[in-house]
């Protein structure tokens, strides 16, 4: 219930603001005094629908996408004692969590790594790598299972989406009026669309996207530590600690594939302002730093 009123917030609140910073500019009045017929009504309107849909169908499809791109071979009936570990341990997690149990897999990955997806926390995917498996103890691999069952928990990915949403309004929706008003009122088309609004709603909606995507990164290194705290209480703050002391020496590992990076434990060095992870050293202050987690 709480991420349904979210995401309903999220809708009014980015419409709300949206007509209210345009009221304030008076673009309105600005429009009509050039005999410019946009309706900013219906455009919020278009733009809340293409920039969420967009965002939840990926949400949606994520645990799918998830398995087909990593090979992820998923344990339906452990086969090893790896495998029964594995699947008992985030079972254990998953309960104490007070979340329906994930399906855990395994994917073929020489960088030690993990993930977590899912639209639903009850109904979620736990994947960990080969390279996880080879480099790490059971003390620090717990700690990584916890800190993606903490993920699950949290209703990450929905959050994310919501976010992705939001942004994805505002981008869509102001990129469209930049070239709305570049076709009117300097190319002085009178009716439609021409060459003018196509070109600079496109440009504008490349250069916003990108500017958008420093909020969702943000927040995305905002849940880690949130991620790193819950698995530090799941699994014991100095297993966390060394879990991620683990990560930092695996400099020469290769770095997960682009399209799962935001999902995984360990992201790779990128730069800070775009990067959906914050850097190891920091994760590991901020744990020393927490007094309530023991």
């Amino acid at each position: 219930m709480l991420r349904i009123l979210l995401f309903l917030g999220s809708n009014i609140a980015v419409l709300a603001l949206l007509s209210l910073t345009f009221s304030l500019l008076g673009i309105g009045g600005l429009l009509k005094e050039n005999g410019v017929d946009l309706d900013l009504n219906a455009l919020l309107i278009y733009a809340a629908v293409i920039g969420f849909s967009g965002s939840f169908i990926s949400l949606l499809l994520s645990k799918f996408m998830a398995k087909a791109s990593m090979k992820v071979a998923v344990i339906t009936q452990p086969g090893n004692q790896v495998e029964h570990w594995l699947v008992d341990t985030v079972r254990r997690q998953a309960s104490q969590a007070g979340i329906g149990m994930p399906e855990v897999g395994i994917f073929n990955h020489p960088s030690p790594n993990a993930f977590a997806t899912g639209w639903n926390r009850n109904n979620a995917l736990v994947a960990v790598s080969t390279g996880l498996l080879q480099t790490m103890g059971r003390e620090e691999v717990e700690a990584v299972l916890a800190h993606e069952v903490s993920h699950v928990a949290n209703g990450d990915m929905v959050t994310l989406a919501l976010i992705q949403g939001v942004v994805n309004t505002f981008v869509v929706f102001v990129s469209r009026v930049i070239g709305f008003l570049v076709d009117r009122l300097i190319f002085k088309v009178e009716r439609g669309h021409g060459p003018g609004f196509w070109i600079v709603s496109m440009i504008a909606e490349v250069v916003l996207g990108i500017l958008a995507t420093t909020i969702v990164m943000w927040f995305s290194r905002w849940r880690e530590y949130r991620a790193d705290a819950g698995g530090a209480k799941l699994a014991g703050k100095q297993n966390m600690i060394s879990a991620l002391r683990a990560l930092q020496t695996q400099h020469n590992a290769p770095p997960m594939p682009e399209e799962m990076s935001a999902f995984a434990i360990n992201a790779g060095k990128v730069q800070l302002l775009f990067s959906s992870h914050p850097p190891l050293e920091a994760r590991i202050e901020a744990l020393q730093r927490s007094t309530d987690i023991k």
